[in-house]
Order: structure tokens, then C-alpha cells, then sequence
């Protein structure tokens, strides 16, 4: 959350696998030479489906040390003094490199969204919280965002200098003037994290996970983990724990932000996340304005309509109006875009705005609100009909949470009761008052239509009431009333309970 408003959700499915990162020991089921792929079992349900591209330069090395390590052969994770092959062509066929039956260690580089299986790649890379880890390849890379020319320098050297022999690593933008002591550390213990996925490698039989992502929660303190970062709440004693050392080993300095939630009220409600949810996650968004978006989801894409809705303009004309509204609305696409992770194509509807100027201004807006997202993302300019397209990195199933509820009438079957029945429930009920407690002054408050039902005609049901139990009921029209609800008051007004 930044500032109470809802930024981000992550939800954690311990038991379903094929996790982003996760890297396994697979079997090639079959090569696909039209499409210039394989098709991969890593036990999931659909074929996992990996490209010539996502082979990676090093494939050789990757298979023969696979190879090496599930045989017994290759006896050291670490790489000292092997003999690095030469790249595979940029250009060429995976009918060249790769077979049928082939065994091949492979990471899920996206999860299995809808009818399609894990998309996968060869090469395997280990993220830590300040590099990434890349074997076979001697290339030290530093991140774009990392600006300062004398830091960038003073990375490479470091790195170059404490890296093992024929690994790489791929600076990432958190390791910018951190100490030599914290970067070791990190490079340790990718380095461990290696030696335990060749470990698992030997003797073993596709398919198999021979190394898991680390926890959601680890995963996110390590990517998202800021100096902007002002509190961790945590509602589970032993999870606190976890975090507070996890903490102690990445940024000893946040240590004390993880707090243990102690509270009655549950922690997404203490916090306004699940209202927040509920506002975020349904077909229709309201904006702060009054304006309000209508998301869509279609096989091929998202579609997004912005609206003016109630908002008013106030003195403005309307193309000032229009520009207000589309900046807002940019503002929150983007925000539920990181926080639904939704990804694909996405197109988004506009208010139409004519001044060439004003579109410059919403394509601008656009693209700095999603400056922070971390999915690789490319927003066009908007077109002649005010629709802007952007496309969104897609590497795992959009999250969707259910905003409906279900009729408190017919609960969500679709049928209700009929009348008549609700007619014999209401006699049931005057029955026990006017005859057995020997009431009077009864007043009866129904839906409008259950009251035509029983005061039309003639005689009335009412009036049959009247000669049964020698009493009048007052029956009340109630348009707040659910269609088969009632309610009985005395003569003093007050709700009989029934």
C-alpha cells in the first residue's frame, strides 16, 4: 500500500507449482520444426512450450552439464575449468540442438494461463536480492537505471573480482552503493542455491523440480524491498519471525519495520485492503471524480472504457473536462493493471479529446504512471478514435477476485418462492399474534407487490383476515423491502419478533 491506497496483491498457492522461477528436469516430448519449438513434459497437464529463441547462447553447456550431473559424471557444481562451448547459432533450428526424449533443465519463465501449459526457458538464472546469477557465460552486467558512471565502474570491478570462473552475473539496480560485504553475501548464497539444484539433479528422472522459487513473501520483500518501505504487518507469530530475519540477512537496517498484528478485527479489514479489493476488482471501477471505468476481459484482450459519469465539470469546457478525466483515469488504469496483473493486449477507451496536445499530455501521464511497474510493458500513442493500446508482460494468471455476491432473494439459484407460499408464511405468523397472543393493532409492512396481493380484489386476503380472527391488520406498502420480505410492528410501533 502507499499512502492506505492498495498498490499491489500478491497471493501465494502453495500446492498448485510451476511457479516463475521454479526450475525442473525435463523430458522433450516433441520437436515442432514449423514453429521452431519443442514441446516439453514438466508434469504439468499441457505440454510446457519452449522456443528456439529461449534456448539461450549456452544451450550446449546447459545440456552437456545436465547430462554430466544426472549421470554422475560431472562431479562439482562449480564450473572451474570447464571448457565452455561455443554459442548456438542466433538464427538457427531447433531440430539442429535439440531431440525428441531429450532430458534438459529448464525454468518456468511464465505459469500455465488458461488452455496453455508453462511457457519455459534454458536459461536458467538465479535471482538474489542485488544480482542475478547466469552459469556458463564470464559477462558482468550492470543495470540501466544504475546512472552514476564511476558507480557502474566500481560495480563491474567488485563483481568481476568475486565471481566464480565461467558464471555470470547481471547487476540489478538495488546494489547501488551497497558494501562489498552485502554483495558477497548475496553471491554466496545464489551460489549455495546452485549447488543444490545439481545436487538434485543426480539420479534424477523426469519430470522433476530439482529447485523451487523461494516463498511469495521472500520473493516480494526481495523485489519490492525499498528505503520508501515504512512498515511490514504480519498476522502470524511464526511468519513475523521468518521475516524479521529474512530482513536481518537482506537489509538489517528494516529489521524492526516487520510488526506482528495483534488486532481482533481481521487484517485486511483493520487496514481497508478488502473494501479496497471490492472497489478494484469488479467489471465497474468508480474513480474518485465520479467518473468511473468498465473492465472487460475477452480471450484476446482487455478492454477498458473510461466514462465521465457523474463528474462535474464545473466552469470548465468540455475538452478541459475531458483532458481531466482521461488523467485521472491513466493514473488508476495503471494501478489496477499491477494490481490485477493483467497483461496481453489492452486496449483502453478514452474520452475523445481533439487538441493534438492534449493527446501528447494523456500519452505522457500514461507512461509515467506505469513507470514503476516492473512487467515489461509499451504503451502507443492514442489513435485517431481516442483508444490508447499498450501491451503487458503476461507471466502468470491474471488475479481474480469474485465482487458479486449472491441474491439475498433467491440466493443466487435464480428462482424465488412464490408468493402464495410467502402468504401462508405471513397467516403462520398473524396465526400465533392475534389468536394465540391475542394482539391488536397489528401493522404489516411488505414489498408494494405482495401488498397489492393482498389487499386487491374483493374480498380481499385481508378482508378474510378480518373475519377469521375478528382483528384488523394494517398492511403498509414498504419499497425498501426485499420482494418476499416482511415485517410485523405493534401498537407501539416496535418490531415483533418472529
Amino acid at each position: 500500500m502507499r499512502d492506505k491506497v492498495l498498490q499491489e496483491l500478491h497471493r501465494e498457492r502453495t500446492e498448485r507449482g510451476f511457479t516463475v522461477g521454479d526450475i525442473y528436469l525435463a523430458k522433450v516430448r516433441k520437436v515442432a520444426p514449423g514453429l521452431n519449438a519443442a514441446f516439453v513434459d514438466v508434469g504439468h497437464e499441457k505440454d510446457a512450450f519452449l522456443h528456439y529463441f529461449d534456448l539461450g547462447p549456452q544451450y550446449r553447456n546447459s545440456y552437456k552439464f545436465t547430462k554430466g550431473a544426472v549421470s554422475g559424471s560431472v562431479r562439482s557444481p562449480l564450473l572451474d575449468g570447464w571448457k565452455l562451448e561455443g554459442d548456438i547459432d542466433k538464427n538457427g533450428k531447433i531440430a539442429d540442438v535439440v531431440s525428441a526424449s531429450q532430458s534438459v533443465m529448464v525454468q518456468i519463465a511464465k505459469e500455465p494461463i488458461s488452455t496453455k501449459g508453462p511457457r519455459l526457458t534454458a536459461e536458467v538464472t538465479l535471482a538474489g536480492r542485488y544480482m542475478v546469477l547466469v552459469p556458463f557465460i564470464n559477462k558482468v552486467s550492470i543495470s540501466s537505471r544504475i546512472k552514476d558512471g564511476e558507480e557502474r565502474d566500481r560495480l563491474k570491478r567488485l563483481m568481476q573480482s568475486i565471481k566464480p570462473d565461467n558464471f555470470g552475473l547481471i547487476v540489478r539496480t538495488n546494489a547501488e552503493n551497497k558494501k562489498v560485504v552485502d554483495l558477497d553475501a548475496d553471491l554466496k548464497h545464489l551460489i549455495t542455491r546452485w549447488e543444490t539444484c545439481f545436487h538434485n539433479l543426480r539420479n534424477a528422472i523426469p519430470p522433476k523440480r530439482v529447485l523451487g522459487e523461494i516463498d511469495r513473501t521472500s520473493a516480494v520483500l526481495r523485489d519490492l524491498l525499498n528505503k520508501d518501505f515504512a512498515n511490514i504487518h504480519v498476522n502470524d507469530e511464526l511468519l513475523a519471525e521468518e521475516v524479521r530475519q529474512y530482513l536481518g540477512k537482506i537489509a538489517p537496517d528494516k529489521a524492526g519495520i516487520a510488526k506482528l498484528y495483534k488486532g481482533k478485527l481481521d487484517i485486511f479489514d483493520n487496514f481497508g485492503v478488502n473494501k479496497q479489493i471490492k472497489q478494484a476488482f469488479g467489471k465497474q471501477v468508480m474513480l474518485p471524480s465520479g467518473a468511473y471505468l468498465i473492465i472487460e476481459k475477452t480471450e484476446a484482450m482487455h478492454v477498458i472504457d473510461v466514462n465521465s459519469g457523474a463528474r462535474k465539470g464545473g466552469q470548465n469546457d468540455q475538452e478541459q473536462n475531458a483532458l481531466e478525466i482521461n488523467l485521472e483515469a491513466a493514473r488508476e488504469i495503471a494501478r489496477l493493471l499491477r494490481l490485477r496483473d493483467m497483461g496481453g493486449i489492452i486496449a483502453c477507451d478514452f474520452i475523445d479529446m481533439y487538441s493534438a496536445e492534449n493527446r501528447r499530455a494523456l500519452h505522457k501521464a500514461f507512461k509515467e504512471a506505469m513507470a514503476d511497474d516492473k512487467a515489461k510493458h509499451n504503451i502507443l500513442p492514442p489513435s485517431r478514435f481516442g483508444v490508447v493500446e499498450l501491451t503487458r508482460q503476461r507471466v502468470r494468471p491474471e488475479t481474480e477476485i469474485d465482487t458479486s455476491e449472491s441474491c439475498p432473494t433467491c440466493g443466487g439459484t435464480g428462482e424465488v418462492q412464490a408468493p402464495v407460499l410467502i402468504i401462508d408464511e405471513i397467516e403462520n405468523a398473524l396465526n400465533y399474534l392475534l389468536g394465540e397472543k391475542e394482539m391488536t393493532g397489528l401493522v404489516l409492512h411488505v414489498h408494494p407487490f405482495i401488498h397489492a396481493y393482498l389487499t386487491r380484489g374483493l374480498p380481499s386476503i385481508r378482508q378474510k383476515w378480518w373475519w377469521r380472527w375478528k382483528k384488523w391488520v394494517k398492511v403498509v406498502p414498504e419499497g425498501a423491502h426485499q420482494y418476499l420480505q416482511y415485517t410485523v410492528f405493534d401498537s407501539k410501533g416496535e418490531v415483533v419478533p418472529l
